[in-house]
């Protein structure tokens, strides 16, 4: 079996100040030190981009941005473009969360052009996808990530390294739900097949899949211990270094 990375990332929404954010910063960076086993990355709101930055400085933790505009430069009143956030030192940045998606109504055809651009723009992608719970009860869960992972089209194969997936169904964001650790596995292998169908057998077998969707220390090691998942994409749960600490050092060694 392929050996891919544990990939731990911390999604921090709208929360914090500049002070807040900064020690959460340093208190990830001790606890990736000590559990170096994963791949970290966290991802502060734009106005914290440069404070974490600084506290993140040669720590191996990753700064990643929670969204980005699909356009390199514009009038674009209150957006922002991947190349400032690459100039801002972000190295990776979200694309599709079902927050972007559900609440501020951004397409799969606006997300599929947020992702050419950000890859332009040499960031780092990962890519979210998931279905509502609407969907999941009337048999659609295949054909909602097929369609979100459609995304992928016209982007060139040697790209693919620079590309992870989140699968995070909707339902199980913010409510406590958890899919289980069965129900996630099935998605997961689903996505790598769709994976394959884009980019081949090679990419399928080495694209880390991540999963989020109140995942927490209770659960996170049951979760990672399915074979097609590789990671979690942590909201809530990475708000505090107790709750996060324990899903960096769950990382297999």
């Amino acid at each position: 079996m392929t050996q891919r990375p544990t990939v731990i990332a911390g999604n921090w929404k709208m929360h914090f100040t500049k002070r807040t954010a900064s020690r959460l910063a340093r208190e990830v960076v001790a606890m990736h030190n000590a559990h170096p086993q994963s791949e970290c990355i966290v991802f502060p709101t734009f106005v914290h981009l440069e404070h974490v930055r600084r506290n993140l400085k040669n720590s191996g933790v990753v700064l990643g941005a929670q969204n980005c505009h699909e356009a390199k430069t514009g009038a674009c009143t209150g957006e922002i473009s991947p190349y400032m956030l690459r100039d801002m030192g972000a190295e990776v940045v979200l694309v599709g969360h079902s927050e972007r998606r559900h609440d501020f109504g951004e397409s799969d055809e606006r997300l599929a052009k947020k992702l050419k651009t950000a890859l332009r723009a040499k960031l780092d992608v990962i890519l979210c996808i998931g279905e509502t719970q609407a969907e999941r009860e009337s048999g659609d869960t295949f054909v909602v990530l097929a369609r979100q992972m459609a995304a992928l089209k016209g982007v060139k194969a040697e790209l693919a390294p620079r590309i992870r997936i989140a699968y995070e169904p909707v339902w199980a964001i913010g409510t406590g739900l958890t899919a289980t650790p069965e129900i996630a596995q099935e998605a997961h292998a689903e996505t790598r097949r769709l994976i394959a169908e884009h980019f081949g057998p090679d990419a399928a077998a080495t694209m880390p899949i991540l999963y989020g969707g109140s995942v927490k220390p209770a659960n996170v090691t049951e979760l990672l211990a399915q074979p097609d998942i590789d990671g979690a994409l942590v909201g809530g749960a990475s708000l505090t270094i107790e709750n996060f600490g324990p899903l960096l050092s769950a990382a297999p060694k």
